[in-house]
């Protein structure tokens, strides 16, 4: 099955800061080339870190707050309030960064790269080398690429894909139609035991967002076979030797 890599939906030409870029350099990168985030890298592009509009919200509120002469109360000790407080004085990208960068490399599915995001509940994925540079970035935006296939393209890839490539069924076994991504299967299989794999095989094509299964089968071979009583011969029948 051909699955959509990191490498064939990322942004290679990506925006980044070293550790000594200056706080107000960082505000003015994310606003001048309209990116949310960036990462910060050292002088071999190896990440060290990422910067969301996010960190610089927090710092300014941070420092509004300190400012103001409000205090940290109680859990003063405890790390994300020691985090908070060293960002209110942040004055460049490495002060500023979270750390670690959570990074992908550009082999890795499209969809395990969506499941990093959602679980760490990012906007952007770093991509790096196999010497853990940086060659690209991976935003939600980037990720949803896939979903703007036409329906035609999805269609053709669940044929040649799926049904004949994997499947290896005579063509026209399946009718397959596609709309608004949502596929539909109509045919009739040899085996029952196939239709469910067919279907978990279209689930897996990029753009898809629906299987509506409508495939029927010509044999039941999830059903143990029937049992038929044997007939013994006595022993006394047996000739002897």
């Amino acid at each position: 099955m051909k699955t959509s890599k990191v490498g064939e939906v990322m942004t290679s030409e990506v925006i980044g800061a070293r550790q000594e870029t200056p706080f107000k350099d960082v505000a003015q990168l994310l606003a001048r080339h309209r990116i949310s985030g960036l990462p910060v890298v050292d002088a071999d592009d190896k990440v060290l870190g990422v910067i969301s509009e996010t960190d610089l919200i927090r710092r300014q509120a941070a420092k509004a707050e300190r400012d103001r002469g409000g205090r940290f109360r109680l859990p003063a000790l405890r790390r994300k309030v020691r985090i908070a407080t060293a960002k209110a004085r942040a004055m460049t990208a490495g002060q500023l960064m979270s750390t670690p960068a959570i990074t992908v490399h550009p082999e890795q599915p499209v969809a395990d790269a969506a499941r990093v995001m959602e679980r760490h509940h990012i906007e952007r994925l770093p991509v790096v080398d196999e010497e853990d540079r940086l060659i690209g970035i991976a935003t939600r935006r980037d990720l949803l690429r896939v979903f703007l296939r036409t329906d035609e393209e999805i269609r053709q890839e669940i044929i040649d894909e799926v049904l004949t490539r994997a499947m290896c069924l005579p063509p026209h076994t399946v009718i397959v139609s596609v709309q608004n991504g949502t596929a539909t299967l109509e045919g009739r299989l040899e085996r029952r035991s196939d239709i469910p794999l067919v279907v978990q095989l279209t689930w897996r094509v990029d753009g898809v967002v629906g299987v509506m299964n409508s495939l029927t089968f010509r044999i039941d071979d999830t059903r143990p076979p029937e049992k038929h009583p044997s007939h013994r011969i006595a022993h006394h029948w047996l000739p002897e030797r």
